[in-house]
């Protein structure tokens, strides 16, 4: 038999057991498994997790290959624990055709790092003018069921109405990034003291929490399914909150770094720390805290978002908003979510792993570590400590706001479908 035996591995952090992978699943789970011909790997009491997916990844293959390309993307995913990333459509051509987001699948499957699904334009050229081929996209080799102008919103209500009902026909989900746009014009940082103190133009919450309310009631009204990106704002986890009591099918996401960084960090000027949505206060970070602990807000999402040089040493205004985030994802949410005492590694493993496969619609992903299951997962050491260092990141960009700072936990592995794409915490 070949295949890899994992020894003494704490799922979801309960007792050491075993795992047996082979054929590209879960053959056995249990103590004192054995398998001639098996590689052995001892975890020796790491935690064994399912391996994670990111609903919001940047690749910027196609047009920006100087930012990334899928190839060093799907590798920094699979060293923070991923073995799925939805690869988002503001490319160079955009991803609103099937051939564009084939092509976009295609490079994941040959990279091999991770799977990459990707997510379509809702508008042709993200122009917020008139729909993309989404029966297109849903149709292709691709199989897109997540569909984004992000970096951009679908701020026509019409329009918005009209996507939400066609994505209706194939199970799809329109995610949405929250920003009305006249409220954010010429916008830098959040709005507040600081702003008017650094002389920055502020980003009002309700740009972000009007959209939402919208969206909701338009979701409710047609019958869809809406996921909101990166919520930021107190406000917003509240309108989430009050959608879901509805029974409405709204899905929400948090980024890693607005459950950890806050609008202080603007008063150094460094474009390092600028990001759509801003970072903002620290009550909204408590607020967004407490939403993805009870639920309110279903996942967290990297958001990666990567830069080259050019983009971020200049000044401010003139900087692009963006950061890196998959390789320090599972880091900050341990931080900011399990050292705290707010969520457990079973829920960081419905946040990061299960509620995303479910809302991508993704059936080979998220799935227990259970026999009969996918063998895609992660082990990780919860008691490491390491200093971030952006220039040892597999991403081609350096753009992390974590430079510096002293992160909790350690990717040991990753596997995907039995494979191993990270041993000992390095490319496998």
């Amino acid at each position: 038999m070949t295949g890899h035996l994992v020894r003494n591995a704490r799922v979801l952090g309960g007792e050491p057991t075993d795992l047996l992978l082979a054929d590209g699943g879960i053959a056995e789970v249990g103590p004192g498994r054995s398998a001639a011909g098996a590689e052995v790997l001892d975890a020796d009491g790491l935690l064994a997790l399912p391996g994670f997916v990111d609903l919001h990844t940047h690749l910027r293959e196609p047009g920006r290959e100087d930012a990334e390309t899928v190839a060093t993307g799907t590798l920094a995913a699979a060293l923070g624990g991923f073995t799925a990333v939805h690869a988002m459509a503001n490319t160079d051509p955009v991803a609103d055709t099937a051939g564009v987001v084939e092509q976009v699948w295609r490079l994941g499957r040959e990279a091999g790092h991770c799977d990459v699904f990707p997510v379509g334009a809702v508008t042709v050229g993200l122009g917020g003018e008139r729909l993309a081929e989404l029966g297109a996209m849903a149709d292709s080799a691709a199989r897109v069921r997540v569909f984004s102008d992000d970096g951009r919103c679908v701020s026509d209500a019409v329009l918005m109405r009209r996507a939400l009902e066609y994505v209706k026909a194939f199970d799809g989900v329109v995610a949405q990034h929250a920003q009305e746009p006249r409220l954010t014009e010429d916008a830098q940082m959040n709005e507040g003291e600081l702003s008017g103190r650094l002389g920055l133009r502020g980003w009002p919450a309700v740009a972000e929490e009007a959209v939402i309310a919208r969206d909701c009631l338009l979701a409710a009204h047609v019958g869809s399914r809406l996921h909101v990106c990166h919520v930021s704002t107190a406000g917003s986890v509240e309108i989430v909150r009050w959608a879901k009591s509805k029974g409405w099918d709204v899905t929400a996401e948090a980024c890693p770094h607005h459950l950890l960084l806050t609008d202080d960090l603007a008063a150094t000027y460094d474009p390092v720390y600028k990001v759509n949505p801003p970072l903002r206060s620290a009550e909204d970070v408590a607020a967004l805290r407490l939403g993805l602990a009870d639920g309110t807000i279903d996942v967290v999402a990297t958001d990666h978002a990567p830069h080259p040089h050019e983009d971020k040493d200049c000044e401010w205004q003139a900087a692009a908003f963006g950061m890196l985030g998959l390789e320090t994802a599972l880091s900050v949410v341990q931080h900011a979510m399990v050292d705290t005492g707010l969520l457990d590694w079973a829920g960081v493993a419905e946040r990061m792993s299960a509620t995303p496969a479910r809302i991508g619609r993704l059936s080979g992903h998220g799935r227990p570590l259970a026999p009969g299951e996918p063998a895609n997962l992660v082990l990780y050491d919860p008691s490491a400590t390491s200093v971030v260092d952006p220039t040892e990141l597999a991403s081609l960009s350096r753009n992390s706001p974590y430079a510096g700072m002293v992160l909790p936990g350690r990717v040991v592995a990753t596997f995907l479908r039995g494979n191993p794409t990270v041993l000992d915490g390095k490319p496998a």
